[in-house]
């Protein structure tokens, strides 16, 4: 199970890197809010712990960023305060628990067995938009009993559509989210796996499309029966 711990304290972000390994999970650190969202945006973890205080990026303003891209990935905050009202701040941007520093480990790993737990329970196995659904286990898109089976960065950037019912995912988020922060690949990679899902969608028979939004990016829309 892999967690993301964004704290700009390297000691204290590796100490906690130590302790999630040591119980099994694999745990991979981001020091600043810049490098913490890019690797969240990539939707591979089944947790993030968030510093509330980081440098580029606060965390505040990284988790209402992931909740606004329909990101529900479970994030329990951290933080030194011990205001109500900041917990309260954490909380209503979209962090799901918060605890203060310091703390202490079997008190970590709870509340990340709770999160992730109940993150297991409420996650859907499938993905629906219109005639289309998406299976998140065999990678494989349907419509009316048809199936074509999609390849990994066919499947990503098809989830990215499917998350957020109707949305404008630009070509950035896509970039970020499919290939990370510090690929090379460009906009024409973009382009190319929407021209593929594009034919797999036709191939389907399904009244899906992928609309682009000139300047903006993709969305999906249904085309109504005459």
């Amino acid at each position: 199970m892999n967690v993301l711990v964004v704290e700009d304290e390297r000691s204290l972000a590796d100490a906690i890197c130590h302790i999630l390994e040591s119980e099994g999970y694999d745990a991979q650190a981001a020091y600043d809010g810049n490098e913490g969202l890019a690797l969240a945006r990539r939707g591979a973890y089944a947790a993030i712990v968030l510093d509330l205080m980081l440098p580029g990026v606060d965390g505040l303003t990284l988790v209402r960023t992931l909740r606004a891209s329909g990101d529900d990935v479970p994030v329990l905050m951290l933080t030194a305060r011990t205001q109500t009202s900041d917990k309260v701040s954490g909380l209503d941007a979209g962090a799901d628990d918060y605890m203060t520093k310091p703390f202490e480990a079997p008190e970590l790993l709870a509340r990340l067995r709770a999160l992730t737990r109940r993150a297991y329970d409420e996650a859907p196995a499938r993905l629906s938009f219109g005639d289309l659904t998406l299976d998140l286990a065999s990678h494989d898109l349907s419509c009316d009993g048809r199936q074509i089976h999609l390849s990994q960065k066919e499947f990503d950037v098809m989830r990215q559509l499917m998350s957020g019912t109707g949305r404008v995912v630009s070509k950035q988020d896509l970039l970020e989210s499919v290939w990370g922060g510090e690929s090379n690949a460009t906009e024409n990679s973009v382009e190319a796996y929407v021209s593929f899902l594009r034919k797999k969608i036709a191939h389907l028979g399904s009244r899906v499309s992928i609309t682009t939004l000139r300047m903006l990016g993709y969305r999906l829309e249904e085309l109504r029966r005459a």
